[in-house]
């Protein structure tokens, strides 16, 4: 999965400089893939792509197969004459961060507009979401009946739902879906142009070369259409509520631990059910992208479980995971899996091992390799090939900002000595370090290829606001910075080869995939 070096970028697409308030899947994701290319970068790596739920984080969805509506570019939806081109004439501007409220008021009334629109034309587009329809029904069908039920409930979690709603009671459901017809319906359309201008933008990235690294969650949010479809595959009460939920214990960053919350898997129950959801959540995503980041590897083989009732993370304990029985029964249904394990925190020699044993690449985060000499390993001098080196994540400050206000006097004083005088900044060291170490993989926040500060930090997760809302400025990408990465990328035997595919414009492109 791994054998060719190659680099590339981590950039959710909710950063791009589109219209409307938000990063979209319209025109400036294709002018990002061709900056990509132009730089001889050929990942693109993005967070999850899920409708976000508490936090608007994507890491706390209420789907994990579902995409984000906020993420559809409503310019495109207007060239395939979903939406009249008057109605967006006055999309708010590019700005630096993100108002999620004011986007959701302004752009959701647009998305269902242009979903009964198109369900009152008829056209040649009716044929293909027949197709969608009847291809996604196994996960499309509970979704929108969990995401409409939802709204007509101001929001309210689902076990707080009248009876024979919360619990799926035939009955119940058959009456919801009568009486709400044409809500479902629309909420079918809106998840069949997310996925319509996905797919679009994919093939345009494989045009370009560029391949797409996703991120899948481990745990999911309470709070979605997946625990309300699929309650027996979690620790549940007879009340639907959560009997132990997951975190990670205390460390050296937080005396009391972390308590996320979310419900913890029975996985004698998934193996008894031959693993069902987590096949279909992995085909799904491997259709979406090409490679899969998996966030908490470490929970796989054991994972720290804390009581519902306690308000930290302390009183929990270490229990096994599911560990090589699942993989092996992935494997068994999808063949080989381009994983990447997210290695990162208290990792033990079992969890290594499993890692090893199924031949996944951990991650080597650079910020982390100046405390003592333990954290050394994050160093390029102890890399292995089969491993991907980020300079920082998205739950890191940026390299810049780590350096000017993050790290410690003796981690600044260490990182001197190892990069030298940096003339055109310390990201750029770092970013060297990255692309010249024996990593098969280099990955770089944009942050970091723009030399910003802690003002651009994507994440910050002690925080419970604030976060997930960074956007780059629209002329951020140069031809300069362009340049500079691609001379990089090729000396350090990055650059990715052209792919033997017939080429179309851009237009072309947009008018053969687009939705």
């Amino acid at each position: 999965m791994l054998s060719q070096r190659s680099a590339g970028v981590l950039l959710h697409p909710t950063s791009l400089p589109s219209l409307g308030g938000i990063g979209d899947l319209g025109p400036q994701a294709y002018a990002f893939v061709d900056f990509l290319a132009s730089s001889g970068l050929g990942l693109w790596q993005v967070l999850p792509l899920s409708p976000p739920g508490l936090g608007n984080s994507p890491y706390s969805a209420i789907s994990a197969f579902a995409g984000n509506p906020l993420l559809i570019s409503l310019e495109r939806l207007a060239e395939r004459g979903w939406l009249e081109k008057e109605k967006i004439r006055n999309q708010p501007p590019p700005r630096t961060t993100i108002d999620f409220e004011a986007v959701k008021a302004y752009k959701m009334p647009l998305l269902q507009r242009a979903a009964q629109n198109f369900l009152d034309r008829s056209n040649g587009d009716l044929a293909r979401f027949a197709a969608f329809k009847r291809d996604h029904a196994w996960w499309l069908e509970d979704f929108v009946l969990f995401d409409v039920i939802r709204q007509t409930h101001n929001g309210a979690t689902w076990s707080s739902w009248p009876k024979e709603l919360a619990r799926r009671e035939a009955e119940g459901l058959h009456k919801f879906g009568v009486d709400r017809q044409r809500e479902l319906e629309v909420e079918r359309v809106i998840q069949f142009a997310f996925f319509e201008q996905w797919q679009s933008l994919r093939q345009y990235c494989r045009q370009r070369s560029v391949r797409i690294v996703g991120d899948v969650a481990i745990f999911v949010n309470y709070d979605c259409a997946d625990v309300w479809r699929n309650p027996d595959l979690f620790f549940l009460d007879a009340d639907l509520q959560p009997t132990v939920v997951a975190g990670v214990p205390p460390d050296a960053f937080s005396e009391t631990g972390q308590r996320w919350g979310n419900p913890l898997y029975r996985w004698d129950v998934c193996k008894a059910r031959g693993y069902d959801w987590w096949i279909q959540r992995m085909k799904h995503t491997l259709e979406t992208c090409d490679i899969v980041r998996l966030d908490h590897f470490r929970g796989f083989e054991s994972f720290w479980e804390i009581p519902a009732n306690e308000p930290t993370a302390v009183h929990g304990k270490w229990v096994p995971g599911p560990r090589d029985d699942l993989f092996q029964a992935l494997q068994a249904s999808l063949g080989d899996l381009p994983f990447i394990a997210e290695d990162l925190g208290l990792i033990t020699e079992e969890v290594h091992a499993l890692r090893e044993r199924l031949g996944m690449p951990g991650m080597k985060i650079l910020q982390f390799g100046f405390g003592d000499p333990g954290a050394h390993i994050y160093l390029p001098q102890n890399f292995e090939p089969n491993c991907v080196v980020y300079t920082g994540t998205h739950d890191n400050d940026t390299t810049l900002g780590w350096w000017e206000s993050s790290a410690g006097a003796e981690e600044k004083s260490y990182a001197a000595t190892y990069f030298g005088e940096a003339r055109d900044g310390i990201h750029w060291a770092f970013i060297r370090a990255a692309f010249s170490s024996v990593a098969r993989l280099a990955i770089v926040p944009l942050q970091d290829f723009l030399g910003l500060g802690s003002e651009a930090r994507m994440n910050t997760p002690s925080l419970t606001n604030g976060n997930w809302g960074w956007r780059f400025a629209p002329d951020a990408l140069t031809n300069q910075l362009a340049e500079k990465i691609a001379a990089l990328s090729s000396v350090c035997d990055r650059t990715q080869q052209a792919l033997r595919v017939d080429q179309q414009s851009y237009g072309e492109v947009r008018e053969d995939f687009a939705a």
